[in-house]
């Protein structure tokens, strides 16, 4: 089934406009606010209500929900979308309250932030609230965002464990099951900053039919019919094809021995850029290009 819902993963450290020094007097191209044009407010230009959606933030990941939560309802609101609520769910009894369903039903974008993915997927899994979720992405116009732990644990599949030095020792990387928005594809993130394209070279290797996504940070994708996917967001994502691997020992070493792996596809891809999961093609998008030379710049202005 193609959801008519749309998804955005977002690869952590996702600029929320609070660090951004801006002079409205001002008008040099360079210091065009940054936020304004970024993940966040492409969320919002995604969602059929735009800023008069309602949104709810899921911060079960975190372990400092009542500092997270606050701060996304004040970015969002720099960006004029005041209808913004934390679903403070801790366990999968608040899970099931009637009062947390009935927000899912009403919501028009539901975000997850960050923190531990298997938080999720241990309080979210098998419920009734991740039923309606589900259901409501593949039938209405629904956006369903996760940044970090929100976005590895996007997919059918997740690593939730495996550190980045030791990742291609057998054994090492640790994957389970996800949230299920999207199928075929595994997911990282933080993935340039702390180095870890080992964790999803390795868990491509084991699962050469998953497309390893690796996300930088501020760095996300935006997904539409499950299959499109738009990068968005200043940062880097890169994919990583198993399907052309010719050998590995994966299946063969011992616990803890060091994986080979033959043939590994690799992309880059920046703003702009989109790639059909169907077809396994890169579309590099050229002639927006000088976009995200401004983007970069504004991001790392001071």
């Amino acid at each position: 089934m193609v959801p008519k819902g749309k998804l955005v993963i977002i690869g952590g450290a996702v600029d929320l406009g609070s660090s951004l020094s801006y002079n409205e007097n001002i008008s040099h191209p360079h210091y065009i606010k940054f936020f304004e044009r970024g993940i966040l407010r492409r969320m919002i230009t995604e969602s059929s209500k735009k800023e008069n959606s309602v949104i709810e933030v899921i911060t079960t990941a975190s372990k400092i929900p009542e500092i997270v939560g606050p701060e996304y309802i004040k970015s969002f609101r720099q960006l004029q979308v005041n209808n913004v609520h934390i679903l403070d769910i801790r366990n999968r009894e608040d899970a099931s309250t009637a009062d947390a369903l009935e927000r899912v039903k009403k919501a028009d974008i539901v975000m997850f932030s960050g923190g531990d993915q298997l938080r999720l997927s241990a309080i979210f899994g098998g419920t009734e609230f991740l039923r309606i979720l589900k259901n409501r992405y593949e039938q209405e116009a629904l956006v369903i965002a996760g940044t970090s732990a929100g976005a590895a644990a996007a997919s059918a599949n997740m690593i939730y464990r495996g550190s980045s030095s030791e990742a291609l020792l057998k054994g090492e990387v640790q994957i389970t099951g996800g949230l299920g928005f999207i199928d075929d594809v595994i997911i990282d993130t933080h993935f340039v900053q702390r180095g870890r394209i080992g964790r999803l070279f390795y868990a491509v290797a084991s699962n050469p039919g998953m497309l390893g996504v690796g996300l930088g940070e501020d760095a996300g994708l935006l997904i539409t019919g499950g299959v499109c996917l738009e990068a968005i967001g200043s940062g880097l994502t890169i994919l990583v094809d198993g399907r052309y691997i010719s050998e590995t020992n994966i299946y063969d070493v011992e616990i803890g021995a060091p994986v080979s792996i033959d043939n590994l596809k690799v992309h880059v891809m920046s703003i702009f850029d989109r790639y059909d999961l169907h077809k396994h093609e890169l579309i590099i998008n050229k002639a927006i290009k000088v976009e995200q030379d401004v983007y970069l710049k504004v991001k790392n202005y001071d």
